[in-house]
């Protein structure tokens, strides 16, 4: 594995209403690494993120990730559920957002917003406004948001969750062709076992409250992955290995 870029160690997380959120969870990405993060809805994944993002701090344990210090916190970039936009801007201007509060000027900017909306496929809406645009296109558009600034580490909150199988699947393609062409670390949450053994190369499954990593799942298929691999033995060999270490980790709960 290439050398961590995030790594949780023995940590927990009991928020002040005395819930305790993850029990005893470690885990490592590496510097180049795709790792989904699986696991039932309140299990705690979202908070391993926000952990990793500097939004919450651990009750106990021990955390190194770039989000963590300065100024190796602009090499973080999250990416929600919710696209959150700003309605009243274009495209264009959410795109700048996180490079306009880093005190870079538009003008400064406009190279590398033209080539994040570029590789996301929006360069012909970079004046188009979010109410203009599809589910998928403002996810698009977020995703840009979080490039523009060339982080070391993506960090995936289900960014796909709302949207339709299709727009869904054509994401996680470009997703991974966004991923490949640059260094660059992603930490992916998601509900869905198809979308973790598509998308990662290491799948960890968590299990309920308190949330704790349960099993790790290496899938070993070679990249690019295409609408081909959807189909193959191998995918749902994949597929079953992760459901039954799902099923188990509920079991263990």
């Amino acid at each position: 594995m290439p050398p961590a870029v995030i790594a949780l160690e023995q940590v927990e997380k009991r928020f002040a209403s005395g819930l305790l959120a993850l029990s005893n969870v470690s885990l490592q990405v590496g510097s180049t690494e795709f790792v989904a993060l699986l696991g039932p809805s309140g299990c705690g994944k979202s908070t391993v993120l926000r952990l990793a993002a500097g939004l919450e701090q651990p009750t106990t344990g021990r955390i190194n990730a770039p989000a963590l210090s300065a100024p190796a916190a602009a090499d973080t970039a999250y990416v929600f559920q919710d696209p959150t936009l700003m309605p009243w801007a274009s495209v264009f201007d959410n795109v700048w957002l996180p490079l306009r509060l880093a005190g870079v000027s538009r003008a400064q900017a406009r190279e590398r917003i033209d080539a994040a909306l570029q590789s996301v496929g929006l360069n012909d809406f970079a004046h188009a406004f979010p109410a203009e645009l599809s589910g998928g296109m403002k996810m698009r558009a977020s995703i840009a948001r979080a490039l523009v600034t060339q982080p070391r580490v993506l960090l995936m909150d289900e960014p796909f969750a709302a949207l339709d199988e299709f727009t869904r699947q054509k994401l996680n393609t470009d997703l991974l062709t966004w991923w490949q062409a640059r260094p660059l670390a992603v930490l992916f949450v998601t509900h869905s076992v198809f979308e973790a053994v598509f998308l990662s190369q290491r799948v960890l499954v968590m299990g309920a409250r308190p949330g704790r990593v349960l099993a790790e799942v290496a899938i070993n298929e070679p990249f690019p992955r295409n609408a081909a691999f959807r189909t193959s033995t191998r995918y749902a060999q994949a597929c079953a290995e992760i459901t039954q270490a799902l099923e188990s980790a509920q079991a263990l709960a």
